[in-house]
């Protein structure tokens, strides 16, 4: 598996020379992360600035950069942290094993680790508003992933059910897991059960949707140092009804953005919107039910570690825990209700 120190530090310096220009040339390169499949890294370069490089060995799908780069530069979206283009107007570079993208760099921390203040709230409602009432060209809508309402993450929490009938045998991560398991497998069925039900309301309905991030927990909320916001983590970037991201807003994921006050600022920056309240607590739920499936995944992931293996565990567990997930969506089922 590569880490930092195995990526080719000359061979950075030259594809960042060649594609983006000599002043783009590390001073400094500082990583900032790696693991089997992707690495980043922060570029303090020729030409005074910060940058923010990250490499993936499967590449970037073209029409997630593209609409990146509409979003922040045709629509006027600062808020959107979109690639910057090569001295011939590509968004991406090949060099070595790994596709290249190089950003600004933006000083902050996401906003798991620093709370938004009330300001930042409404600016990221703002910035989310713009960003679902864009009219996408055709060309590019086209190209862009579409919600089809999967039943994969549905399906595959029920094979794990099937399987746990006779019960488990396993290390002591396994039993803690498999007694949690047996304590709450009433609300385990429940969110699958009222998955399948939202989504065949919603698979009945004209489709509306709109730019959606997809995966926009706090993690990939980046609250900056200087009152800013970024909105970062763009790879799930997908057409969908707007509820798909407005989920997270009061949904309790990462067990934060629990707090009636946090979205009564986020809405003031958003603006007056209809939330259709069934496909909100689809999602809700839908999102629960992937987490369960890719824990269970985990736990009987040979390769995985044991931390990886606990930590799973404990994030499972916090969404069973009052004003967590499950919580608030069996609170979004019953405004449907």
């Amino acid at each position: 598996m590569p880490t930092p120190s195995d990526i080719d530090h000359a061979l950075i310096q030259h594809c960042l020379s060649e594609a983006y220009g000599p002043s783009k040339a590390p001073v400094r390169l500082t990583a900032l992360h790696a693991d089997a499949s992707s690495a980043a890294f922060r570029i303090d370069a020729d030409d005074g600035a910060a940058y923010f490089l990250e490499l993936h060995r499967k590449g970037f799908d073209p029409a997630v950069l593209a609409m990146l780069a509409f979003l922040r530069h045709e629509q006027g979206i600062e808020t959107v942290m979109a690639p910057l283009p090569t001295t011939n107007g590509q968004l991406s570079v090949r060099s070595g094993d790994f596709d290249c993208v190089l950003y600004a760099f933006f000083e902050g921390a996401n906003a798991l680790a620093r709370a938004l203040s009330d300001a930042q709230w409404t600016a990221f409602g703002a910035a989310m508003g713009a960003i679902h009432r864009s009219t996408v060209p055709e060309a590019l809508s086209a190209s862009l992933p579409k919600e089809r309402y999967a039943h994969h993450w549905r399906e595959g929490v029920r094979r794990y059910q099937r399987r746990f009938i006779n019960g488990l045998t396993g290390d002591d991560v396994v039993k803690r897991f498999f007694a949690f398991w047996e304590e709450h497998a009433e609300d385990i069925d429940t969110v699958v059960y009222r998955s399948e039900q939202l989504a065949s309301i919603l698979l009945e309905r004209p489709p509306l949707r709109v730019p959606c991030h997809a995966d926009l927990h706090a993690g990939n909320v980046l609250a900056g140092d200087d009152g800013q916001v970024r909105i970062v983590g763009w790879r799930t970037l997908m057409l969908a009804p707007k509820e798909r991201d407005l989920m997270f807003i009061g949904g309790g994921v990462g067990h934060v953005w629990n707090r009636p006050e946090e979205e009564a600022r986020f809405c003031e920056g958003y603006g007056r919107a209809e939330i259709d309240a069934v496909a909100l607590a689809y999602y809700r739920y839908e999102h629960i039910a992937k987490n369960i499936l890719e824990t269970c995944d985990l736990m009987f992931d040979a390769a995985a570690s044991l931390e990886d293996r606990e930590e799973a565990l404990r994030r499972m567990r916090n969404g069973f825990e009052p004003n967590d997930v499950v919580a608030i969506a069996h609170q979004s089922y019953d405004a449907v209700t």
